[in-house]
């Protein structure tokens, strides 16, 4: 776990970062935000911040997404998992063929049929079960990099970012369209975010003898478990995302920081912020020598984002350091 000891917007020290516009312009922010004489003050109780997790404070190129990897060695490596239908096969493999394919998510149809088959795939297991079964994987060789395991998977810089954001005041969130508890696993404590503070993509969740009952008619039993559900509830992209920080926050952010499509809503949300000054920060992965990267696919989501407004942050400009410096990829 990184911890930083320096605080405020003037002293307080990025390790991991080259000065650049994104890094100005956040400081320059909380710097007014926090200055009671300014007009764009910000009380600490509306301070918000939301971060996606995979490709902004996470590497999600490696070459696939965690969650994805994790699927896959459930489905086909686990010797204790014999329930995987067909359609969590096809998807487990296809996983596991395509993961050099740029966007295979959205190229190959992939996006919901690994959600569905995520939640069939852990179904059964308590919170406490799926997060150490999670931190286990996790301790595992990254796959497509030297000296590189999946827990430190975690941007530094961004690292500093969430730390710098939460010495000033300010309520950080993660709202990521991977599985809540994956995020709580392998983030909650790398950022210092609480559980509660982690939204992400839902499973149901079921008392262990409920056995198809409706929740409105089942009562859960003294000393009976709280398990994952096999149906998918939400995916948390897009839309959804800003319908999730309405219903679990029940505050507009003032800052949002994401990486893809998938979060633009989220960006739009905070900018247009009707009570306080918002800001929206967009990470692209600019840098095909320490990090994966596709660079057509990458110049044109640049160019579409500064017409939107946001700041954009470059992994290969703006960051001193992705992973640490003995971390290399391996082609």
């Amino acid at each position: 776990v990184f911890s930083f000891a320096s605080c405020g917007t003037n002293d307080y020290e990025f390790k991991c970062w080259n000065e650049c516009t994104s890094l100005t312009a956040l400081k320059n922010y909380v710097k007014d935000a926090t200055d009671e004489k300014s007009k764009n003050f910000i009380p600490k109780k509306d301070r918000i911040a939301t971060f996606d997790m995979d490709g902004t404070l996470y590497g999600e190129l490696f070459p696939a997404y965690f969650e994805y990897l994790l699927f896959a060695h459930r489905v086909l490596d686990d010797p204790t998992y014999t329930s995987a239908d067909q359609e969590m096969l096809d998807t487990a493999h296809a996983i596991r063929e395509n993961k050099y394919t740029w966007n295979m998510s959205k190229t190959s149809g992939i996006e919901l049929a690994h959600a569905r088959g995520q939640a069939k795939a852990f179904a059964g297991m308590t919170e406490d079960e799926f997060i150490e079964y999670v931190k286990d994987f996790a301790k595992t060789d990254a796959e497509g990099f030297k000296n590189l395991k999946y827990e430190n998977g975690a941007y530094k810089p961004m690292i500093e970012i969430v730390d710098f954001l939460q010495k000033n005041g300010f309520i950080t969130y993660i709202v990521s369209g991977s599985d809540r508890f994956i995020c709580r696993a392998i983030a909650s404590e790398v950022f210092n975010i609480p559980y509660n503070q982690i939204i992400g993509m839902d499973a149901t969740i079921l008392g262990e003898h409920q056995n198809g009952e409706d929740g409105l008619t089942y009562q859960l039993p003294q000393g009976d478990k709280v398990i994952r559900g096999d149906e998918l509830l939400i995916k948390n992209l897009k839309m959804n995302k800003v319908s999730a920080i309405t219903k679990e926050i029940g505050k507009v952010p003032v800052l949002a920081f994401g990486n893809s499509s998938g979060d633009v809503s989220m960006l739009n949300y905070a900018k247009t912020n009707t009570k306080y000054k918002g800001q929206g920060y967009m990470l692209i992965a600019d840098d095909d020598i320490r990090d994966f990267a596709n660079l057509e696919e990458t110049n044109k989501r640049k160019a579409s984002w500064e017409e939107k407004g946001y700041f954009i942050i470059s992994m290969k400009n703006d960051f001193k350091t992705i992973y640490g410096e003995n971390v290399t990829l391996v082609r």
